[in-house]
């Protein structure tokens, strides 16, 4: 089976994207509660989400597609939040591999029982694209970040669960189950945040959590486009490659050393970019 070249491109911005949007996210929780950093980071991606389904003029889908698009959106909320608690207390080199493999096995077990394995050489391609995952995060402070083991794989399970719902809603529309996913999430953090009364952004936070948001969102739509164009597993393997970029940018902006094994991860994601494609 041949994938389209399309959904390779789209899978791949994906993981770019949304690796931004994690080190923005992980970043402003280091300097901002949680919570508060999902309300802004959620409500800016929404004014961008409707900004987009108006220029575009997308119909309002189905019930059945805003019912997967809600529930996605409560299942990204939890994974999300999981994930920048996991970040906060620890550095990525536990909570974002296993985030990102856990949340990339799902959608490959729910697209294997659903419509088949992929071609053998695609399934390696998975394979070498798993390893890939871990050994780019993989850094030598692993074994003092055990616990955050527990947030990183409720991560995973939270971005497993949006992977396959939202492909579900997405079949015809592209933002609209966006939208729904992020209008959901927002109501729930509110009550949160009025109940736990957590520290809100400040000033010189709150444009990295602006960025936060604005990334988030543009890692959803390139998602959802690789899967409407390409197998979901595909999509999800290659968009989960997104630590590479956290990463990166770790390693730029607050000079995070690379470790040899995480350049071998970069050489592994290739090749297995190159099977996945074949």
């Amino acid at each position: 089976m041949i994938i389209p070249f399309a959904s390779i491109i789209f899978g791949l911005t994906s993981a770019l994207v949304w690796g931004a949007g994690d080190f923005f996210g992980g970043l402003g929780s280091r300097r901002a509660s949680v919570l508060g950093v999902l309300l802004v980071a959620e409500s800016s991606g929404l004014v961008l989400l409707i900004a987009c389904a108006w220029l575009w003029r997308e119909p309002l889908p189905a019930l059945p597609e805003i019912a997967s698009g809600v529930a996605a959106g409560i299942a990204g909320t939890l994974g999300l939040g999981a994930l920048y608690v996991g970040l906060a207390r620890s550095r990525a080199s536990i909570v974002a591999p296993v985030s990102a493999v856990v949340g990339a096995l799902l959608p490959a077990i729910y697209s294997a029982l659903t419509v088949g394995l992929p071609e053998p050489l695609q399934q390696i391609g998975f394979i070498l694209g798993i390893g890939a995952i871990i050994l780019v995060s993989y850094s030598n402070q692993g074994v003092g970040e055990m616990r955050a083991l527990g947030m990183a794989i409720l991560a995973g399970v939270g971005f497993g669960a949006f992977f396959i719902l939202i492909h579900q809603s997405g079949q015809d529309t592209t933002f609209f189950p966006l939208v729904f996913a992020r209008g959901i999430s927002i109501p729930l953090l509110l009550i949160a945040i009025f109940v736990l009364k957590p520290r809100m952004p400040s000033g010189t936070v709150l444009p990295i959590v602006i960025a936060s948001g604005l990334f988030d969102v543009g890692g959803n739509v390139f998602f959802l486009l690789a899967s409407q164009v390409g197998r979901l597993d595909v999509a999800t393997i290659l968009a989960s490659l997104y630590p590479a970029s956290t990463v990166i940018l770790s390693r730029i902006i607050l000079h995070e050393r690379t470790t040899r094994l995480q350049q071998s991860g970069i050489l592994v994601a290739l090749a297995a970019i190159v099977l996945i494609a074949a």
